[in-house]
């Protein structure tokens, strides 16, 4: 597993960790991580985008049915 080292954190934000860490039964380093991995996890604007232009280029040219009048029939069953 690899360290990092952040320098210059606002006291402000040590503060919100530190009580987010006392609320999730961590400590600051575990809640630190915890938020950098929850972070890392998302997909960010440019990514989602790329991806949905993949799935966009896949599908291209494809005719797919109105499903709304299967939906009401499935609802009104």
């Amino acid at each position: 597993m690899s360290d990092i080292l952040v320098r210059g954190v606002d006291p402000k934000v040590v503060k919100r960790l530190k009580a987010r860490a006392k609320i999730h039964g961590r400590s600051l380093q575990k809640e630190a991580k915890a938020v950098l991995e929850q972070a890392a996890a998302q997909l960010s604007m440019d990514e989602a985008r790329q991806l949905a232009e993949n799935v966009r280029a896949r599908f291209k040219g494809r005719q797919f049915s109105d499903s709304a009048a299967l939906i009401r029939e499935d609802r009104d069953r």
